[in-house]
C-alpha cells in the first residue's frame, strides 16, 4: 500500500459541555452564509496548501453536506472551521480535514456498502451516503444514536441505517461490508470488525491508548490484514466489549 506523507492533528478536542438546543430552522440568507463557508472550507481546510485532499468526489460531498446541521445551534457560527465540536455527552464532531482523510482512505465507490463504527451527530454518515450505496452505522450513546436517526431523516438521507449498540461487535446481520470507518479508539482492532469485513475491503480506525494513538488503514487479504498507520490522532475511546485478535 502507497505511504503517504501526513500531519499530525487531532481529531476530536475535550470540551465537557454537555446537551444541545433544539434543531431550528435555518433562514434563506442564513443558509446562503452556511453555503459560501463550506466553500471556503474545501478550498481552504480540505484541499488548500499543505492539506492534500485529492478525491473530487470527497471534495464534493464536504461541500454538500449542512455541517451546521449537525451541531448544536449556539456552535453553529463554528460550523465549519476545523475543528473538532462537543455534541454532548463527552463526544465530538471531528474536525473536516479528519472526517475528509478517513473517507479519502476509503476509496468509496458508488455501490459500496459501509459500515460506520460511532454515528456521533450522523456528520460522517451523511458524508459517506453521498459516495456510496448503503451506510449502516452504529452508537453506544443511546440519546446520540435517536437524535442522529431524528436529523438524518430529516435532512432527506434515505440510504443509512441507524442502531443504538456496541458499535465493536459490528453489524453482523448485515456483513460483509465493502469498507468499515471506526471514529473511537480500540486500543486493538475488534476482532468481529475484521470478520465483518469482506475480501479486499478496507478499514480505517484509530487504535491505541489515549495518548498514543495511530489511524490505522487496513486491507483484507484472504486471511490477512495489510496494515498501514496514515495519522496521529485523538478520538474518544471504544468502549464496546467485543473480543480483540489473540484475546480470549
Amino acid at each position: 500500500m502507497k505511504n503517504i506523507a501526513v500531519p499530525i492533528l487531532k481529531a476530536l478536542s475535550i470540551l465537557p459541555r454537555e446537551g444541545r438546543e433544539p434543531t431550528r430552522a435555518v433562514p434563506a440568507g442564513e443558509e446562503g452564509s452556511f453555503a459560501a463557508r463550506r466553500r471556503r472550507m474545501v478550498r481552504e481546510q480540505l484541499s488548500g496548501p499543505g492539506r492534500g485532499i485529492t478525491n473530487a468526489r470527497v471534495l464534493a460531498a464536504l461541500g454538500k453536506v449542512p455541517r451546521h446541521e449537525f451541531v448544536p445551534a449556539e456552535l453553529r457560527p463554528r460550523a465549519y472551521d476545523d475543528h473538532a465540536l462537543s455534541i454532548g455527552h463527552g463526544q465530538t464532531i471531528s474536525q473536516p480535514f479528519v472526517v475528509a482523510f478517513m473517507t479519502e482512505q476509503l476509496d468509496p465507490r458508488s455501490g459500496d456498502r459501509v459500515l460506520e463504527i460511532g454515528t456521533g451527530s450522523g456528520y460522517q454518515a451523511a458524508v459517506l451516503a453521498q459516495l456510496v450505496g448503503e451506510v449502516y452505522t452504529i452508537e453506544i450513546v443511546d440519546a446520540l444514536a435517536q437524535r442522529a436517526g431524528t436529523d438524518l431523516k430529516r435532512l432527506g438521507y434515505t440510504n443509512i441505517r441507524t442502531r443504538a449498540g456496541d458499535g465493536s461487535r459490528g453489524w453482523p446481520d448485515a456483513a460483509p461490508f465493502d469498507s468499515i470507518i471506526v471514529a473511537c479508539a480500540p486500543e486493538s482492532v475488534p476482532q468481529p470488525l475484521v470478520d465483518q469485513l469482506r475480501d479486499g475491503g478496507r478499514m480505517i480506525i484509530p487504535v491505541g491508548p489515549d495518548w498514543d494513538q495511530k489511524l490505522v488503514l487496513l486491507r483484507k487479504q484472504g486471511q490477512k490484514l495489510e496494515e498501514r498507520a496514515v495519522l496521529f490522532v485523538r478520538f474518544v475511546p471504544m468502549t464496546g466489549a467485543a473480543p480483540r485478535p489473540g484475546g480470549d
